[in-house]
C-alpha cells in the first residue's frame, strides 16, 4: 500500500490551476459513444477514473488516444461497438453506468455490470431504471448485470424523476437524443456539468432545450456527429482549494474556475471568517482567518451546497471557534470517515442525518484511512492542520479525483510525501500518534 505522509503545522499559500471537472469527463467520455468518429475532449485530468474509462472504452471497441501532459483524449467510435461494460471495470466506478443510456439508444441493447465507486452509501438505479423503461426499453437485472433492450428503438416520452439525480439525468438525457419524437424530462438536476453535457450533446447536433433549468425538452435525431470540446472546470475540486485555505488559515488563489458557480460555497466560508475576492475569467482567492468561525450547512442538489464537499465543512469545523453544524440530505453513509477525523481529536456527534461539530483548539497526528475521494482529501487538510504527523491509507481513493494531489500540496508549502505503507508494530503506532517521534518503517 502507498500512503501520504503529512508534517503538520503549515499554512497553504499561493496559486493553484483546477482541471476539468471529474464528475464531467466521465459523462462526456460516454457520450462520445452516440457518434461516430473522434471525439477530442481538451482541459482532461489525470485522474484514475479517466483512465478506468478509457479502459472501458477500449473494451467497448473504441481507439484511445489519452495524453494525459496535454490534459487531451481522443476517442475513435467506430460503425460497430460492444454493448456489454464489465463488472471488473464498473465495480471500481460507478460511472461507468453513464454508459448505459448511449448504448441502450444507439444499439438497442445494453449489458451494464452493478457498479461500485465510493462508499459513501446507498444510490440506487431505480429511476434510471424507469425512465428507460418509459422510453419503452425492457429492463432487467441478471446476474449482477444491468440489462436494457430496445430492439425497435427508444421513443419519446415524458418523464418525472422522484429525485434530481444526477446520474439518471445524464442517462436518460443521452438516451434521448437518439429516440424517436419528444421526450420531457422533469426535475433534472442542474449541475454545471449537466449544462456541460448538455452544451457538448447540442454541439454533437442534439435537439435540447431547457438546458440549466429543472425541465429538459429533447427532440430525438438520427444521428450525432463528432465533436471537439473542453471539459467545464471542476468546482469540487477548487472547493477543496477554498477549504484547504479556510481551515489552515492560508492564502490560496484558485484558477480554472468560475466563481459563479461556486456561490453557495464561497458566501459560506465567508461566513467562516475567510476574505473572498473573484478576478478577471474563472479565478478567485481565498484568505483564512486566523481561526476560523463555526458554520452551518445542509447539502443539497445544485445550487445548494454540494454533498462532495460535506467532509470539508466537517474538518473546518473541527477547528473553528465554536459549535458548527451539518445535515446530510444525500448520502448517508458520508459520516463514515468522521471515525477517522475523530482520531486526529475531533469532536463530532452524529445523530441520524446531522452532525454536531464542537471546534478544538488542535488537532493531533494520527494514522488514519480514506473510505472515499473527498473523505481522503479532507482527511490530507485535516493532517496539514494538525500536530506532528498524520499518515492517511487509502490513497488510491484520492487518485481518483484529484490530479499530482500531494505536489500540489507542496507548491503551496505543505510538507507532504507519498510514501510506501507497511504494517507497523502497536509501538509504532503509538509513537506516530503521539507526533512521530520516529521514522518507523515508511520508505
Amino acid at each position: 500500500m502507498e500512503a501520504f505522509r503529512i508534517q503538520g503545522g503549515d499554512r497553504l499559500k499561493g496559486t493553484v490551476s483546477v482541471p476539468g471537472a471529474k464528475n464531467s469527463v466521465l459523462k462526456l467520455m460516454a457520450a462520445a459513444l452516440l457518434a461516430e468518429g473522434t471525439t477530442v475532449l481538451r482541459n482532461v485530468p489525470e485522474i484514475l477514473d479517466v483512465r478506468i474509462m478509457c479502459e472501458l472504452l477500449r473494451r467497448l471497441g473504441c481507439g484511445i488516444d489519452y495524453d494525459p501532459a496535454a490534459g487531451r483524449v481522443a476517442i475513435d467510435v467506430p460503425a460497430e461497438i460492444g454493448h456489454r461494460a464489465d463488472y471488473e471495470l464498473v465495480r471500481a466506478m460507478r460511472a461507468s453506468i453513464c454508459v448505459l443510456g448511449p448504448l441502450t439508444t444507439r444499439l438497442g441493447a445494453a449489458h451494464v455490470a452493478l457498479p461500485g465507486g465510493d462508499a459513501i452509501g446507498s444510490r440506487g438505479l431505480d429511476m434510471h431504471q424507469a425512465g428507460l423503461e418509459a422510453l419503452g426499453a425492457t429492463v432487467r437485472l441478471d446476474h449482477g448485470y444491468f440489462i436494457a433492450e430496445a430492439p425497435e428503438g427508444l421513443r419519446g416520452t415524458e418523464v418525472r424523476l422522484e429525485f434530481p439525480s444526477v446520474g439518471a439525468t445524464e442517462n436518460l438525457l443521452m438516451a434521448a437524443t437518439l429516440a424517436r419524437g419528444t421526450t420531457v424530462i422533469d426535475n433534472v438536476a442542474r449541475e454545471p456539468e449537466i449544462v456541460d453535457l448538455c452544451t457538448m450533446l447540442a454541439r454533437m447536433g442534439a435537439r435540447i432545450e431547457g438546458i440549466g433549468s429543472s425541465t429538459l425538452s429533447v427532440t430525438g435525431v438520427e444521428r450525432l456527429s463528432a465533436v471537439e470540446h473542453r471539459v467545464v472546470g471542476d468546482r469540487i475540486v477548487a472547493g477543496t482549494w477554498a477549504f484547504a485555505a479556510a481551515v489552515t488559515g492560508g492564502d490560496v488563489t484558485v484558477e480554472g474556475v468560475d466563481p459563479a458557480i461556486m456561490t453557495t460555497v464561497l458566501e459560506k466560508l465567508e461566513l467562516a471568517g475567510c476574505r473572498i475576492s473573484t478576478g478577471e475569467g474563472e479565478t478567485f482567492r481565498v484568505e483564512g482567518p486566523e481561526r476560523p468561525h463555526a458554520i452551518r450547512v445542509a447539502t443539497l442538489p445544485y445550487p445548494g451546497f454540494p454533498t462532495d464537499l460535506q467532509p470539508f465543512v466537517v474538518t473546518l469545523n473541527a477547528v473553528s471557534d465554536g459549535l458548527g453544524m451539518l445535515t446530510e440530505n444525500l448520502f448517508e453513509a458520508r459520516w463514515r470517515f468522521v471515525r477517522e477525523l475523530a482520531r486526529l481529536g475531533a469532536q463530532v456527534s452524529i445523530d441520524g442525518r446531522h452532525a454536531v461539530i464542537t471546534g478544538v483548539g488542535e488537532l493531533s497526528g494520527a494514522p488514519v484511512e480514506a473510505s472515499d475521494i473527498r473523505a481522503g482529501a479532507a482527511l490530507v487538510i485535516a493532517g496539514i492542520v494538525a500536530s506532528g504527523i498524520t499518515e492517511v491509507t487509502g490513497v488510491d481513493h484520492i487518485d481518483r479525483g484529484y490530479e499530482r494531489f500531494a505536489e500540489r500540496l507542496r507548491a503551496l508549502g505543505a510538507r507532504i510525501e507519498r510514501v510506501a505503507y507497511e504494517q507497523r508494530s502497536l509501538e509504532e503506532l503509538a509513537d506516530l500518534a503521539d507526533g512521530g517521534g520516529r521514522e518507523g518503517t515508511s520508505s
